[in-house]
């Protein structure tokens, strides 16, 4: 039995602490906060209750899996999970609408026939074909396995893209979201379609690499799920799995360095000056400057911790509204409102800027426990945009101003919104910033191959012996899912040691 130390109480850090304390392990989590969770937080006011981060769970076969090896109670014993049908609706700025079913590749193909004609549902359904394709080529790899020392078969594109002939000139295919768009949807709405689902990841879909067309097919296959409570719920569950398994907790303790002691992690030094020595010490935040003095984290050959995330880094701004009056019955969950012109949206947010006209993904989840009664409704507006620093986002009257532009498109998804505002509260990357500590709010995307290996992420071994990464920051990536498979990784790791290959 080793002491473990754990920096961060985050999903990654949370999932690896509680399946190494099984294997035996004494596990310490130091969390600077005084909450855990991570990105999955939560507002309440006046019988309200919100999510801040994400408002879905995609791939809860990531989580069934935590709770089977650490437990004898599964997940849905201890959170309540509902699919959401449909998935998403998606407004467009032709005032074209669609509801597309979840986990239903027929329904999503009819659907789209039905809304927009020219055969946009075969056109998307054979895309999604390709997608499944490049699934199959890079899913073991870029998700269930420790990054490889020979990562560099990650910079190839999984992605089949259909050649393109022609005369006199030489064949293209296509290597990004935007082309795909372009070249292989055809309609600008299935493009804006497929560009949302970049955006969302925070994704730039003018650099993201085609292997991209993962994200909507991972969605489209396995399904949104929605956990009732919030996804902090979800945080709640890991939380109390780790407890029930004893892991320790100690919040508002800032982790200012990792001790090195003959060439390998042996514990941490809170900011107080405190020593904690440990065996391993598994880092689930981003690294910063001075955490290990004198050291890079990356292995040699590996991919540098710098956020690379298809051509920069991008934040979240988020709305919460609490309004008056109940939620019709036909409500959608997630509806998601285009813009006229995405190309605009794009460069504004990957060029540091605010956008104009952002895409807005609105939330409405059907769950009693997020308001105060059945005469009102809790709803989450949330846009992807550029992070704090470029765009200054304490500056009270640009929140206001944004937050006005959010509401204002949401209309198209919820009509007389702006009539029936109670009061909102507005969170931007600067608050994420404050609260996590990662640089200008940025929120880590998913792994992604191709683009010559910058979409991925640092891997879960470091060059310093002991000392490994969990996390979004790290290997397979951000979002919930991501997050906690690198948790299963790093715990294999330790566990099994540097044989370790991941999920059979």
């Amino acid at each position: 039995m080793a002491r473990i130390a754990v920096i961060g109480a985050g999903m990654g850090a949370m999932s690896a602490a509680a399946r190494l304390a099984v294997a035996g392990h004494r596990v310490t989590v130091y969390e600077r906060s005084q909450t855990y969770g991570g990105s999955l937080g939560r507002h309440e006011r006046d019988g309200f209750v919100f999510d801040t981060g994400p408002g879905l769970l995609h791939l809860p076969a990531v989580y069934r899996d935590l709770f089977v090896k650490t437990g004898k109670e599964p997940l849905e014993r201890c959170v309540t999970l509902t699919q959401v049908d449909p998935a998403s609706r998606h407004v467009f700025a032709d005032g074209t609408d669609v509801s597309l079913p979840n986990a239903s590749r027929a329904g999503v193909v009819a659907a789209l026939d039905t809304a927009l004609g020219g055969g946009a549902g075969g056109s998307w359904g054979a895309f999604l074909d390709r997608a499944g394709d490049a699934w199959d080529r890079s899913r073991r790899p870029l998700l269930e396995e420790p990054l490889r020392p020979d990562w560099q078969v990650l910079t190839r594109d999984p992605y089949p893209a259909p050649v393109r002939r022609r005369l006199l000139r030489p064949a293209l295919k296509a290597a990004t979201v935007a082309q795909i768009g372009s070249w292989e949807l055809a309609d600008p709405r299935l493009a804006a379609l497929l560009d949302g689902y970049a955006l969302s990841y925070g994704l730039d879909p003018l650099t993201a690499p085609a292997s991209a067309a993962l994200l909507p097919y991972m969605e489209e296959t396995f399904g949104s799920w929605y956990v009732v409570g919030g996804m902090r719920a979800l945080a709640q569950a890991v939380y109390e799995r780790c407890l029930a398994r004893r892991v320790e907790f100690v919040f508002g303790a800032e982790v200012a360095r990792v001790v090195e002691k003959d060439g390998r992690a042996a514990g941490v030094e809170l900011a107080d000056g405190t020593v904690a020595e440990a065996a391993h010490v598994v880092l689930g935040a981003r690294p910063h400057p001075g955490l290990v003095p004198g050291q890079e984290l990356w292995q040699d050959g590996d991919v540098t911790v710098q956020p690379r995330a298809g051509g920069g880094a991008s934040g979240r701004f988020v709305v919460l509204l609490s309004l008056r009056g109940a939620r019709p019955a036909d409500a959608v969950h997630r509806t998601v409102v285009h813009p006229a012109d995405g190309a605009a949206e794009r460069e504004a947010v990957f060029g540091g800027r605010p956008a104009a006209h952002p895409t807005v993904t609105v939330l409405r989840p059907d769950d009693p426990s997020t308001r105060p009664d059945e005469d009102h409704e809790a709803v989450t507006l949330m846009a992807t945009v550029a992070p704090h620093g470029p765009v200054d986002w304490t500056d009270e009257e640009l929140r206001s101003r944004y937050a006005d532009t959010l509401i204002d498109a949401a209309g198209a998804a919820v009509p007389g919104l702006r009539e029936r505002v109670l009061h909102l509260e507005v969170r931007t990357p600067a608050q994420t910033e404050t609260e996590t500590g990662a640089q200008g709010g940025a929120v880590p995307a998913p792994a992604l191959a191709g683009a010559g290996g910058s979409c991925l992420h640092a891997g879960n071994r470091t060059r310093l012996p002991g000392l490994l990464l969990a996390g979004g920051w790290s290997h397979p990536g951000g979002g919930p899912a991501h997050a906690g498979m690198s948790g299963a990784l790093v715990a294999g790791l330790i566990v099994e040691g540097d044989g370790f290959r991941g999920s059979q």
